[in-house]
């Protein structure tokens, strides 16, 4: 059995929990548990702090880990690393106070920073050349400047709402991170062999989530068109259809491309076009 731990709470924790559904593991909702047990698959669920995972995978506590790529790189352990995940992205950002004279990454040298990254950030910093008094500091970092704590904070960010709310503007990105799936170097045959079905499983949804299946109508004498811009996984469908001279056509197009695609397509002549969500895809 694999034991993968996920954080206890939040938003990290609801999407890993959503992606472990969607690859059809089901299991018992643990509001008050530590731990829970798959009733189809064999796998156990940690409901660890997401600080702790990386060492608990490390250590063969946990066979398993999600968690932030911030949290992983922080905690000095990248190679556990096993793939990226596609969701809960965010960026490890600089922020100075709005009303700040900032022209670049030099102006931050001697200055005070407060974070929770400090591996990370003085990392960076040396990388650049730059030499700045780190003050770490676990929760409310925004806060930091405001009470005299230091001229500048290196936080995580999504929206930036909070930024803004505090008073700061974002002036550098330091690291981009995602969630991704850590294992443990040393685990045995069967223990790999299960996490190579768990990621078959976990490969599938996010193809799905990535691509839209597409239907249309078309002019047959535009299907050389239309087929040159859907390509499909191998190439589109076609079908004529009772109206004589018309052919429907059915694909896969990838999300990032899809209203770019879809103006094409209406430009050469196709109609009725429909789009619908892809559960699982498997190539």
């Amino acid at each position: 059995m694999l034991r993968l731990a996920i954080q206890k709470s939040g938003r990290l924790s609801e999407d890993s929990l959503n992606l472990i559904r969607e690859c059809g593991i089901s299991f018992l909702a643990a509001s008050n548990k530590l731990k829970t047990e798959a009733t189809n698959f064999p796998l156990e669920i940690l409901y660890l702090r997401d600080d702790d995972i990386p060492g608990y995978v490390q250590d063969g506590v946990a066979d398993l880990g999600i968690v932030g790529q911030n949290v992983l790189v922080e905690a000095g352990f990248p190679a556990l690393e096993v793939e990226g995940l596609g969701f809960s992205k965010c960026r490890l950002s600089l922020a100075v106070p709005r009303a700040a004279a900032y022209d670049s990454i030099q102006d931050l040298q001697g200055v005070s920073i407060a974070t929770s990254y400090p591996q990370i950030l003085g990392d960076y910093l040396r990388e650049k050349g730059v030499q700045a008094h780190l003050h770490t500091i676990s929760g409310s970092v925004e806060i930091a400047p405001s009470i005299g704590l230091a001229e500048a904070i290196c936080d995580i960010v999504s929206s930036g709402s909070t930024l803004l709310g505090n008073g700061l503007r974002e002036v550098e990105t330091v690291f981009r991170s995602e969630a991704v799936l850590i294992a443990n170097q040393n685990l045995n045959a069967e223990k790999k062999e299960l996490l190579e079905q768990l990621q078959f499983r976990m490969q599938a949804v996010r193809r799905a989530r990535r691509n839209k299946y597409i239907l249309l109508n078309a002019p047959a004498a535009a299907l050389d068109q239309v087929k040159a811009l859907l390509p499909g996984i191998k190439s589109p469908t076609v079908t004529p259809l009772a109206e004589e001279g018309w052919v429907s056509v059915q694909s896969v197009v990838n999300e990032d491309d899809f209203w770019h695609i879809t103006s094409q397509l209406k430009a050469v002549g196709a109609e009725g076009i429909l789009v619908l969500p892809i559960e699982k895809m498997i190539s």
